[in-house]
């Protein structure tokens, strides 16, 4: 089968033939691979970044976010069918710590995890994937156009989730619903695929939310946070520090950056009691000057919490999913034009050679949905 390969550490990707998986055990799944999405990860290790290999192999077929549909499934195997589409998750745990035995991988304690497509497992940039059925989230028929999002908005789901959950844990007031976050003033750093996705999620919560970028307003991704009823901050206009003086302090904030010097600044744009949530990571090793002790007597006076977010378990894709179904109904045409980008594999040079000015989301097209019926 054909399948997109890495040698991990170089900028060398080819289009290679790779044996097409089959099912040896009774809990696994083969899907046909529809579309998989391009992001920063992606580009990262295709520009030489860090990427790992399956041991004892020179290539690492790439891609993660994926979506698929079910051609075949082990005897034992009762949440998919064939015609079904499909997602598999990213990280297999080390299945010796607790997190890991509790179906918490992105929790992992012991740092042995695999991760598909980006270390030490090859990816969904091929034709056909197997794997078991732990690892998979069903999605509805109507989804199929915009499936391919379920993996980056899962990362938006984890991060709002354990900002939610740790302001249930210690606000008197806080219900224990989504509902806490309705009228919320929450902001958004880095309009990005996971930014806007985190700023889809807060909407359908019914939070108030606030862009931050620094591109022009009339561009593709401002406009698209405008349809959600989003308020977009141009950073170029709006210094982060002067955020609160001319925005207003916020209860949420969600960073998707990876630019430390900015995911410091926007510290000051932190209400009382707020929760910071971390996301980007950022690269380099440029030293920053902080002034350290106003930023944590302003933590703790505030009440603050500033957390870090990374990968999602598979609880947090199928919160992605249900998300996707209402925001389905919400905005639909919105939702479609987030995907900007839809290349043949025949062709997938191209994006990682350039990333064009309006893209928001490109997707890898390996083949189209078969026999589909209402889910």
């Amino acid at each position: 089968m054909k399948s997109i390969a890495l040698i991990p550490g170089t900028t060398t990707l080819n289009l290679v033939d790779r044996p097409e998986p089959r099912i040896t055990e009774v809990d696994e799944i083969k899907l046909r691979v529809l579309e998989v999405g391009i992001c920063g990860t992606d580009r990262e290790e295709v520009s030489g970044g860090r990427a790992l290999a399956p041991e004892g192999m020179k290539e690492l077929v790439i891609g993660h976010e994926m979506l698929g549909q079910v051609l075949e499934t082990g005897e034992e195997v009762t949440r998919v069918k064939p015609g079904d589409l499909a997602v598999f998750t990213v990280r297999r745990g080390c299945r010796a710590c607790l997190p890991c035995k509790m179906n918490r991988p992105d929790m992992c304690l012991t740092g042995r995890y695999r991760e598909r497509g980006i270390w030490g497992l090859d990816g969904y940039q091929c034709q056909y994937v197997v794997d078991r059925e732990s690892y998979v989230v069903q999605l509805e028929t109507e989804l199929a156009e915009i499936g391919v999002l379920v993996e980056p908005l899962s990362i938006a789901e984890k991060a709002i989730d354990e900002a939610l959950r740790i302001q249930f844990a210690r606000l008197p007031d806080a219900p224990a619903s989504l509902a806490w976050f309705s009228g919320r003033r929450c902001l958004v750093a880095g309009l990005g695929p996971v930014g806007l996705l985190a700023a889809l999620v807060l909407r359908l919560r019914g939070a108030e939310v606030f862009g931050l970028d620094v591109v022009d307003e009339g561009t593709a991704r401002p406009r698209w946070l405008s349809r959600l009823g989003g308020t977009y901050i141009d950073g170029r206009r709006v210094a982060p520090g002067r955020v609160p003086q001319e925005i207003g302090p916020m209860d949420l904030i969600v960073e998707a950056t990876g630019v430390a010097s900015l995911e410091f600044n926007l510290l000051d744009a932190l209400g009382l009691n707020g929760v910071y949530v971390l996301t980007g990571i950022p690269g380099g090793e440029r030293l920053l000057q902080l002034a350290g002790a106003e930023l944590i007597r302003d933590l703790v006076l505030g009440n603050q919490v500033m957390v870090g977010s990374v990968n999602a378990s598979r609880g947090h894709f199928q919160m992605a999913v249900d998300d996707l179904r209402n925001a389905r109904l919400r905005w639909r045409d919105a939702l479609t034009g987030l995907i900007t980008h839809r290349y043949p594999w025949e062709d997938f040079s191209i994006p990682f050679a350039r990333h064009e000015p309006d893209e928001i989301k490109a997707v890898i097209v390996w083949s189209r949905p078969e026999g589909r019926t209402k889910a």
